[in-house]
């Protein structure tokens, strides 16, 4: 009878988690690598530092094998985050410590069209750890980027958006190697039609 009653003791918490919601949107992988940290310099970002600290720790509260904090220096940086007057763009990763330097340029173009300052940063740091744009996704994919309009303000990756970068960084630093990379440039143009006749 003891026995029961400790089995169901044991079981109560794990029942009450999934009821409540606590489970967590995306399981940890089932790795016991150590977490490859990058870092990432904003002091060139100007009024976007909300932003990007906004967009870091979301990143930060959605991942398993990686972890984005700011450099203790400019230099020492993985990627910088830099303020300018046209679209955003930035180098599409994963980034990696060791691999060439990063850089995410966060347009002001995006921000005078009325597109959330937060959404662009976390955005575009979603392409510095490897996803590509989406823009036919909803607005709950952060990798939709200005694909469902100004209206829409999330912020946060997806269950879905935060596995593929923890498979991007799975095995820890000693399982990366530095890779070649490409810019993405979010801009969006309305399609030209063609005349009728």
């Amino acid at each position: 009878m003891i026995k029961r009653i400790a089995a169901v003791a044991a079981l109560i918490p794990a029942m009450l988690g999934a009821a409540s919601g606590a489970a967590l949107a995306h399981p940890a992988p089932k790795t016991t690598a150590a977490v490859v940290t990058l870092t990432y310099d904003a002091s060139r970002a100007g009024q976007w530092a909300g932003a990007i600290t906004q967009g870091a720790k979301n990143w930060n509260a959605a991942e398993h094998n990686v972890r984005l904090q700011p450099a203790s220096s400019p230099g020492s940086a993985n990627f910088v985050y830099v303020a300018t007057s046209g679209w955003p763009q930035t180098t599409l990763g994963p980034i990696v410590p060791g691999g060439s330097r990063g850089q995410v340029q966060l347009g002001q173009e995006a921000v005078d069209e009325g597109y959330d300052m937060t959404r662009i940063a976390a955005h575009e740091t979603g392409h510095i750890l490897g996803l590509p744009d989406d823009y036919t996704g909803p607005c709950s994919e952060l990798m939709s980027g200005h694909g469902p309009g100004t209206s829409c303000t999330d912020a946060k990756p997806s269950a879905a958006e935060a596995a593929k970068v923890d498979r991007n960084y799975a095995g820890g630093q000693a399982a990366l190697s530095p890779k070649q990379h490409r810019i993405v440039i979010d801009v969006w143009q309305a399609p030209v039609l063609a005349d009728a006749r």
